[in-house]
């Protein structure tokens, strides 16, 4: 029977969305499991081949847990602020909204035509005023609280005010910006601003000067993953290090439960490690040493103080406030020009660039608190302001960096830790040797030293033992405008939140989406963007007066902040009262399967991991950790095609004549190849660009071959599949099952458009199972053991594959299964419907369209998985090969249920055996149960 794809997948499609098949309940007595994928952004490209690999495999578990009694919770939506929409808008001056509106529509065809079984009724928007109302609750909630260290949790700010009017900061062990000390008398006689202004000290979400990635070309502040050497992510434009007020999210006072909570989670070791990593906890000690001639301390972290006999210069970040107080005025240029140059690199640059060294001196010197000895004072790009307090101690003998940069700047080098190895020509760096020329450290074990020299440390007063932790606050701030406006206005230069009652603060209109000509954020362009305190309403911006109506916050939220809550929304996403009712959020739970890629590592992962903690510490749901299944899908990659242009011509030679030439490698659209050939379409080509109208070429047996090359699949690279294409010709469960065969899904794997035909060839052996030539023809007959036992190896197989996500070895599995079936000639129902539910997960419209014509009037994607029975898989009889001295003489089958003694006997009593004995008797009989008998005569 011929196996009509497009018909069927079209059917089964529509049947879905009429029929809301996946639409999920709250109201349920069935155990539930949440299954999500990473949040997707809607380019303009839409999908290519590449991108639904996670979200088959998503789809196949979410399936399978249907088929055992879950309820399943499997929704999708879009994470739809971002820059290339608010790019396109600059460029054309289209509406981000419509742009992305047009994308979103261009994905949600796509997704469709794949079959996946997502509850469409939930689908989200980041961009939706109804979803960000929710995201702007959230950044109130985080601005009126604060971090209490002794409940190691986030407390209202109402808790922090009431312990000031009581007592001012004594006893207050908070985490903070700087370290404040007043009094509660203090407190109470304080005026407003200045009380706003201390709580801001505090606030969770808070507002300071910090140094930021500036891009002037895309006039916004951009995250550390969003700079790739020195130039943005987007678009390859200039980045700096400027400093500027910004909003920012006090994430640091998670670093230790960010860092425990990884304990509890079942992710990928290379995840965990970066987000460690990323956290970079470090335990050792404060020390402040003078400076020479000046008030001013400067303050170190060093997670080695017993190596401090060794510190023989100081080394401070270019950004620190220090800098400029303590540089002499013959050094001043040469500091001056060093602070231009390093504003040019991105902190991430500045951490990865470990061999080159470069610095300029201060002019100033440190004192060295226990040798006494002047130490030089430089400034260098190594030494990072966020981390620790924006200086070193430098220890060459026993750092690597250290080491370098006293090479080049000819500084003493002084051994420290006891080596044989010469530390002037390379740094020892060891916890396991003894201290030497350290004065009261000499003899003394790391251990024993560095405790021995914290408490010296303390005793005179210059700093103490302490914890810290490289991950720093994370900017809340982007100045452009296609973002979520953030719900501030300032009254008197302080910032106040909107009133809940308010939001959502939407979005105003703008003429123009660049920044306005005094240098304010996009959002300054705007009309209607005012806040009237006395009516609590957005009003017109020239009513401003800054008496009742006041300036409202021109930044946008980070891309970052809606995908940090999405999967809590799709619990309960069409309420208007909360942002999700705490019952539902108890019932759902932790995200139980989440799949995605690992760029999202440092990002999304930890801020989302943050916001759940917060909002868990304020009682709103009640579990700690937001994803606790993580797999990183890996990447399938395109087959990219080249063809080489002899240089200074527009002739193009094939592939194995270019050798004879000097010639430029080009990429060429795959598109433009033969079928599934390397051969290029050369009248295609030409009609392909302007500029290649008139291409000559050189070619080889009649034929231009084209070089081929496995690289990420990308449209720069022109190797970009589309999967409408595929569904179109081999179907969307032709789509879903090749790239499960692929190879497993955590590695990355080429595609080849070839291989298709293999897996389409299976689906039409498993269509004509059901089918006696034309007429569909299924047996009610009982199954023999035989082919009870293909399909119950199939189960045991198929279970143990999904439950450990090797969907690749399934499909194998259903391709053996069905060939033995059909060259058993099996058409039972008994086998024929447990095998279209166990399919079904992999290629859900060919088996609903089977399980139509088996007489089912419901879908089967409720249907129970079928359970295994291992009897089936028990053997009655056993093929023993018999060997006599080691050379198999003949076979014997025998009963499975057989003992060795039992078989040994019928074995030797055998026709065949007695020929062989010749009325001897055997030296030595070994029976190995159910595999082989040697006998030794």
């Amino acid at each position: 029977m011929f196996y009509d794809h497009q018909q069927i997948e079209k059917k089964w499609q529509k049947y879905w969305e009429e029929n809301q098949t996946y639409k999920t309940s709250n109201n349920t007595d069935k155990p539930k499991f949440y299954v999500l994928d990473m949040f997707p952004y809607p380019s303009g490209a839409g999908l290519h081949v590449g991108h639904p690999l996670g979200y088959i495999a998503s789809d196949i578990y979410a399936r399978y847990k249907r088929h055992q009694g879950f309820n399943v919770l499997h929704p999708v939506g879009y994470d739809s602020f971002g820059l290339p929409a608010e790019q396109y808008a600059i460029q054309t001056g289209q509406h981000p909204a419509v742009t992305t509106e047009q994308n979103i529509n261009r994905y949600e065809e796509q997704l469709k035509k794949i079959g996946f079984s997502f509850d469409w009724s939930r689908e989200l928007r980041t961009s939706d005023a109804s979803y960000y109302k929710w995201t702007q609750w959230i950044f109130i909630q985080l601005y009126h609280s604060w971090y209490n260290k002794n409940t190691d949790k986030a407390e209202s700010i109402e808790s922090l005010i009431q312990h000031f009017e009581e007592k001012g900061t004594e006893g207050l062990n908070a985490n903070q910006n700087d370290e404040l000390n007043f009094t509660a008398e203090e407190w109470n006689n304080a005026s407003e601003i200045d009380k706003e202004d201390i709580l801001l000290n505090y606030r969770l979400a808070y507002r300071a000067e910090t140094t930021v990635n500036w891009c002037p070309a895309l006039g916004t502040v951009l995250a550390n993953d969003e700079v790739k050497d020195g130039k943005s992510e987007r678009g390859g434009f200039p980045v700096f290090q400027k400093k500027m007020m910004q909003w920012s999210m006090r994430i640091s006072a998670y670093s230790e439960r960010l860092l425990q909570g990884l304990n509890t989670l079942d992710w990928p070791q290379p995840l965990k490690d970066s987000q460690e990593y990323w956290i970079g906890k470090s335990q050792g000690a404060q020390v402040q040493f003078k400076v020479e001639g000046h008030d001013e301390t400067v303050e170190v972290f060093t997670t080695r103080p017993d190596t401090i006999f060794g510190a023989t210069f100081m080394v401070l970040a270019p950004e620190n406030p220090l800098v400029e107080t303590i540089t002499t005025d013959a050094q001043k240029v040469e500091v001056d020009t060093y602070i231009e140059e390093t504003s040019k690199k991105t902190e991430r640059d500045r951490m990865s660039d470990v061999k080159n060294v470069s610095g300029a001196f201060t002019g100033s010197y440190a004192i060295n608190p226990f040798s006494n000895e002047k130490m030089r004072i430089y400034i260098s790009d190594y030494v990072l302001m966020g981390y620790g307090t924006g200086a070193v101690m430098a220890v060459p003998a026993h750092d690597e960096r250290d080491h370098r940069f006293a090479k080049k700047f000819n500084l003493e080098i002084k051994k420290v830790v006891e080596t044989e190895e010469d530390v002037q020509e390379k740094s020892f760096d060891s916890k396991d040797s003894v201290c030497v020329n350290s004065d009261f450290l000499n003899g003394l074990h790391y251990n024993e030293a560095k405790a021995k020299m914290i408490s010296e440390i303390e005793t005179k007063g210059i700093g103490h033992g302490t914890t810290n932790y490289r991950q720093r606050d994370a900017i809340f701030s982007r100045q452009r405008y296609w973002g979520e406006p953030v719900p501030i206005y300032y009254k008197d230069g302080m910032p106040y939140t909107l009133p809940t009652s308010a939001l959502p603060l939407e979005l105003p209109e703008v003429e123009k989406y660049l920044p306005t000509e005094d240098g304010d954020p996009p959002l300054g362009n705007a009309k209607e963007f005012a806040w009237d305190e006395a009516n609590q309403k957005v009003v017109a911006t020239d009513l401003i007066d800054d008496k009742t109506i006041f300036p409202l916050e021109l930044s946008t939220m980070p891309g970052w902040a809606g995908s940090s809550w999405y999967f809590l929304r799709y619990m309960d996403p069409n309420d208007e009262e909360t942002f999700v009712k705490k019952e539902l959020a108890d019932y759902w739970g932790q995200v139980d399967l989440y799949i995605g890629g690992s760029e999202h590592a440092t990002g999304h992962l930890l801020y989302s991991r943050f916001w759940n903690m917060f909002l868990k510490d304020r009682g709103y749901i009640s579990h700690d950790e937001p994803f606790q299944k993580l797999i990183n899908q890996g990447m399938i990659l395109g087959m990219s095609a080249f063809v080489y242009r002899i240089d200074g011509t527009n002739q193009y030679v094939s592939k194995n004549l270019a050798k004879d030439y000097q010639t430029q490698q080009i990429h060429v659209d795959v598109s433009l190849l033969k079928g599934t050939s390397d051969e290029l379409d050369t009248e295609a080509f030409k009609a392909w660009r302007p500029d290649y109208a008139d291409a000559e070429f050189i070619l080889e047996d009649g034929k231009y071959i084209t070089d081929r090359e496995v690289e990420k699949m990308s449209k720069s690279k022109y190797n970009v599949v589309n999967p409408d294409d595929i569904c179109g010709e081999y179907g969307a469960d032709g789509l879903r099952l090749y790239e499960m065969f692929l190879g497993p899904l955590e590695q990355s794997k080429p595609w080849n458009t070839q291989g298709l035909s293999g897996v389409y060839g299976f689906l039409k052996k498993f269509w004509n199972l059901y089918f006696n030539g034309d007429v569909f023809e299924v047996s009610d007959e009982e199954p023999t053991k035989a082919e009870y036992k293909v399909l119950h190896t199939l189960i045991k197989k198929v279970v143990y594959d999904i439950e450990n996500f090797s969907f690749n070895t399934s499909v194998s599995s259903f391709m053996i299964a069905v060939n033995e079936l059909q060259k058993i000639k099996c058409n039972k129902r008994n086998i024929l419907e447990p095998l279209a539910v166990i399919i079904s997960p992999y290629a859900p419209h060919i088996c609903e369209e089977l399980w139509s014509l088996l007489g089912h009037g419901t879908s089967i994607e409720f249907e129970q998985f079928p359970t295994l029975n291992e009897d089936y898989l028990v053997e009655d009889e056993i093929e023993y090969p018999v060997s006599v001295n080691g050379k198999m003489k003949f076979k014997i089958s025998l009963s499975a249920q057989l003992s060795a003694k039992e078989v040994e006997d019928l074995v030797i009593s055998s026709e065949k055996m007695q020929q062989i004995l010749e009325g001897k008797t055997p030296k030595k009989i070994i029976v190995v149960p159910h595999r082989i008998v040697n006998i030794v005569i």
